[in-house]
């Protein structure tokens, strides 16, 4: 375990929450994965009101698993011929979960891409974590190699990302997306794989609604 990433992750997050750190945490839904992710126990006391506009400011995504990330990770290791012998990029890779297990399962190349920098410290210390390597890129925009495979975990959650549905097709042959938050999923040629209920580490006790996770491919 290096410490070295644990130190500079929690550096990132203390941007957030002062108090918060991360430990390396297995994943209940994929054991074969641990990443660096916050401690519960601090996400679960009261926070005052500055406190919440410093998370609100300064949200540290990569700092949790989300569900739909937990999913695919577990669906991709299941499925590995998805992936195996494939160029795939991780998009808004966050802790680079699915990036990780696109590894394990066989992929020729994997680039974790995210905007934030804080995201791809991350998904470098996940991979030195897992024993993985792969290629980490900061603007989707501006990559310009072709790819077999593009994953999306959670990036729908505003309804103003919509659009990079047709931009994933664009820059890849075939496109998988895990989402829990769009009602009403239409938009062909994407198709509905399956649904699958998970739950975000650590469990932050979200709604029902959104531990439910569909993929859909294109």
């Amino acid at each position: 375990m290096n410490n070295a990433d644990e130190q500079a992750l929690n550096s990132a997050i203390g941007r957030m929450l002062s108090d918060a750190t991360v430990t390396a945490q297995t994943l209940p839904q994929c054991p074969q994965i641990a990443l660096w992710l916050v401690e519960p126990e601090a996400m679960r006391r009261p926070f005052s009101a500055d406190e919440i506009r410093t998370i609100q400011d300064n949200p540290a995504y990569w700092a949790f698993c989300w569900a739909s990330g937990q999913v695919l990770a577990r669906e991709i290791l299941a499925n590995p011929h998805w992936v195996a012998g494939k160029k795939v990029m991780d998009f808004g890779a966050g802790s680079g979960v699915v990036a990780v297990a696109c590894v394990l399962a066989g992929a020729r190349e994997v680039i974790a891409c995210d905007i934030d920098p804080d995201a791809l410290l991350a998904s470098a210390a996940n991979a030195r974590l897992n024993g993985v390597n792969y290629r980490l890129h900061g603007d989707l925009f501006a990559f310009d190699e072709p790819l077999d495979l593009l994953i999306a975990a959670d990036v729908l959650y505003d309804r103003a990302n919509l659009p990079l549905l047709d931009i994933f097709r664009a820059k890849a042959n075939a496109v998988l997306v895990a989402d829990s938050r769009i009602k009403d999923f239409d938009f062909p040629p994407y198709q509905a794989l399956g649904r699958h209920e998970s739950f975000t580490v650590p469990d932050l006790d979200e709604l029902d609604e959104f531990r439910w996770v569909t993929l859909y491919r294109c």
